[in-house]
This record gives C-alpha cells, sequence and structure tokens, in this order.
C-alpha cells in the first residue's frame, strides 16, 4: 500500500536513471556497426595496393603536438627496431605493457550504462512487491507497537471486567461504559457502543464474554470505516491533471504541527512526487527556522519570508513556484492558531479564498493535527476548526505516547471525519497511514 499517490495502480513512473543518453547510445551503436560491416570490395578498374603499401590504422593520440610514430614496413616490430628508435613520452605510451598477474591487477569499473540501481530499478516486479509487502509489515509492527499503551488501558481493562464473569447483566456493562470512557472513547460514542450491545443481547445475538468483546470491535471498525464517506479520506479524489495538490496543515501550538509537515514532505517524496513547502506561519517567531531544518533534512525546497508578512501573499507566491517547478505537492504551514482568536481564523479563510484563484478545488484537503495527549481537548479544537477552516482529515500526532488512543474513535463518531495519519515516533519516517481495521485489531490483539 502506498503512502501517498495520485496515479492508478496501473501506472508506473519510469525514472530512467540507469539508462544512457540518447547521443551516447547512438554513438555505440555507430560504432558496433562500424565493427560489424565488412570493407568495401575493390573496384575492378583499380589495381589492388600491395599488402606492403596498405596503411596502418594508429590509435588517435591526445595531447599537445605528439611526435608521430616512425614508419614501418611491414605489421611486425622487432626487438631491434624498438631498441633503435628513440621514443618520446607519447610514444612510449603506445608500447604493450607486460600482462600483470590477476593478484595486482586493479579492478576496473564496468563501462556499461546499465549498472545496479540503489533505487531498485534491476529489481523484477515480484521483488519490488516482495519488499513493499516487507516494509508494510514493519509499519504495521511499529504501529501495533504505538497504540499499546491504549490496549492496555481498554483491552485489559475490559478483560478486567469480564473476569471470573459466565454472564451479561447490567453490573458489567455499567464496568464496560467506565472502561470505555476511560480510554477517551467519549460519552456520546460509548452510549451508541452500549446501545447497540444492547439490542445485540435482547435479540440473543450475543449470549457470552466472547460475542460482547467481538461487537465491540465490530462497531468500533464500522464507526473508523463510515467517517470515511465524509471529508477527503484519499488524495485520488482529485483529478491528475489538477496540479500542484495543495495540503493546508491547521492545528494549534505544540501538537507537532511543523514535524507533521515534515514527515509528510518525506514520504510523498519518497513515493516519486515533486513537493514544496510553503512556510506561511508568519505570526511565530522561528516558525520559519524550524520549518527550514525539516526541509533541509528531507530535501525538500521551501517559500518563506521575514516574519510580520502577509500569510496570503506567500501563499500566493509559493503557488506560483509550485506552477513553474511543475510541482506534484504544496504542502502549506499555517499559523498555530488558538480557535478562540477570530482574527486569525479570518486569515485562514483569506488564505483559502486565494488558493482558489490560482489552483482548482485548492485547497484539496485541510489537515487538522490533534495531539492524541490532549484527549477530549483535541476534539473541542477539531470542533471549532471545522465551522471556519473546512477540515476534511485528521493528523493524529504522539499516538505512542499516551493512553487515550480511544479519541480516534470519538473523532469519527461526532464530526464524520476520517483518520488519515497518524504519528508513532519521532523519526522522520514515524508518520503512518491511519489504517481502521489494523488500529481495531491492535487494540484487541
Amino acid at each position: 500500500m502506498a503512502f501517498w499517490r495520485r496515479k492508478n495502480k496501473d501506472q508506473y513512473i519510469t525514472l530512467g536513471l540507469n539508462e544512457p543518453s540518447p547521443a551516447r547510445e547512438r554513438e555505440q551503436t555507430e560504432a558496433a556497426t562500424e565493427r560489424l560491416e565488412p570493407p568495401a570490395a575493390p573496384s575492378s578498374q583499380s589495381a589492388a595496393p600491395p599488402p606492403a603499401a596498405m596503411p596502418t590504422l594508429e590509435p588517435v593520440i591526445t595531447g599537445d603536438q605528439p611526435t608521430p610514430p616512425p614508419a614501418r614496413e611491414s605489421h611486425s616490430v622487432t626487438e631491434s627496431t624498438r631498441t633503435a628508435a628513440p621514443q618520446t613520452p607519447s610514444t612510449a605510451s603506445l608500447e604493450r605493457e607486460p600482462v600483470k598477474p590477476a593478484s595486482q591487477q586493479k579492478p576496473v569499473a564496468s563501462r556499461s550504462p546499465f549498472q545496479t540501481s540503489v533505487l531498485g530499478l534491476n529489481l523484477t516486479m515480484e521483488e519490488l512487491q516482495a519488499q513493499e509487502a516487507a516494509l508494510e509489515q514493519e509499519f504495521s509492527a511499529r504501529f501495533r507497537r504505538a497504540i499499546s499503551a491504549t490496549r492496555e488501558s481498554l483491552s485489559e481493562t475490559i478483560d478486567t471486567v469480564f473476569q471470573s464473569r459466565r454472564k451479561i447483566d447490567a453490573a458489567l456493562l455499567d464496568e464496560l461504559e467506565e472502561a470505555l470512557i476511560a480510554a477517551d472513547i467519549g460519552v456520546p460514542t460509548t452510549l451508541h457502543i452500549l446501545e447497540t450491545v444492547r439490542r445485540g443481547i435482547a435479540r440473543n445475538q450475543i449470549n457470552d464474554i466472547e460475542a460482547l468483546k467481538a461487537a465491540i470491535k465490530t462497531e468500533l471498525l464500522n464507526i473508523l470505516q463510515a467517517s470515511e464517506r465524509e471529508g477527503v479520506s484519499s488524495e485520488m479524489s482529485v483529478p491528475e491533471n489538477v496540479t500542484p495538490y495543495v495540503m493546508m496543515i491547521v492545528g494549534v501550538n505544540g501538537v507537532g504541527k511543523t514535524t507533521t509537515i515534515g514527515k509528510l514532505a518525506q514520504r510523498i517524496k519518497a513515493e516519486g512526487n515533486d513537493v514544496l513547502i510553503c512556510a506561511a506561519d508568519t505570526f511565530r517567531a522561528a516558525a520559519s527556522d524550524q520549518l527550514a531544518i525539516w526541509a533541509e533534512r528531507t530535501g525538500v525546497p521551501l517559500i518563506q519570508q521575514k516574519q510580520g508578512t502577509d500569510p496570503a501573499a506567500v501563499l500566493f507566491d509559493s503557488l506560483k513556484a509550485a506552477k513553474a517547478r511543475n510541482s506534484d505537492v504544496l504542502i502549506v504551514d499555517t499559523a498555530g492558531r488558538l480557535h478562540t482568536k477570530s482574527n486569525l481564523m479570518a486569515e485562514l479563510e483569506k488564505m483559502k479564498r486565494v488558493a482558489a484563484r490560482e489552483v482548482v478545488g485548492a485547497p484539496h484537503e485541510t489537515l487538522l493535527v490533534v495531539d492524541a495527549v490532549t484527549g477530549q481537548n483535541g476534539l473541542e479544537q477539531a470542533r471549532q476548526f471545522l465551522k471556519v477552516a473546512g477540515v476534511t482529515g485528521i493528523v493524529l500526532t504522539k499516538l505512542d505516547g499516551t493512553a487515550k488512543g480511544g479519541i480516534a474513535v470519538a473523532i469519527a463518531k461526532e464530526l464524520n471525519l476520517p483518520i488519515r495519519y497518524a504519528g508513532i515516533g519521532e523519526k522522520v519516517d514515524d508518520l503512518v497511514v491511519f489504517d481502521p481495521e489494523e488500529y481495531v485489531n491492535g487494540l484487541f490483539e
């Protein structure tokens, strides 16, 4: 599964990094043709010159005015001729040197234009697919480890509730309600889940503890998958001819917004896309400097201006630069505004209008970065941003550092917003696509 790809699965990018240039390939073809073509037959009207009079092909010598080689009457060169004729450095270099033993010979680099590629272009499709599958397994294992704290809080608490109980009664459901709320799934979402469970019990569909746990897993998965019907759940929803694809990143200070932008740029670039970053957070001091560090680390160009510049003007310049570069993706950083600051929210709306005038449908995604550690406070932030910023998806950061990862379910249920990405660490590649099924299975494994 690709991290970010707008192209269809049957389309592949041919980089051609290992292929020879057309001019070099043409020269090699002409040289091979000359070696294969036999010499032209002499005309019958002209007598063939004797063999001794035929010109001898000599190698071309480069340098400053080389000394011409001595005239030879035959193709054989005797030892006395070599001794008698004085030789200059230029002509001496033409003499064949004695062959050294194999142990003393230095390895010679291959002149073949097709070398082994560090990008894996020399591998077969099956080998590339195997490598991709291994990489996905690695990310899946890291994702399961990241939600281990939430799993211990939710799953083990549920196991404690079910311990030494053989029947489902009202007391068990009350304890289950407390366990779900403690995992920060939220009161409305918890009540919805328990109502579904009670209906299943009334219909005799849930008769034991295992069936009850299976019903909870199914309901959590249904909530997360239903949220993908709203917002933007895939970048492939935007036609390929619309470029650049504009991603606007919003959120309050301290949630990991700058780090998320750096990780997004790194992984989208790794998928073979040309990425550009717009540093439109001109409100906070040193915001552009922090983003510049990530841009340098990931090798992605950055468009920035001095502090206090109108963010919409920076965005306008970045859109022009992205069009001139034919960039595939433009990631826009915005000020870490508080959702109670009306003037900052108005500034965000202005930026959206500027983007829409320059690129059709821009911004194509408005991702809200939410710190999983903040729990229900992050949910309130999402509500406020949804009113003004038109948020289309969530990036849940610091998922590895909290036992309240159930906030993902609360956001999906109450706001109908898909969880697009999840931060599972501090490294540049510690950003993964949020997989609802993998998340739910990880909570109950």
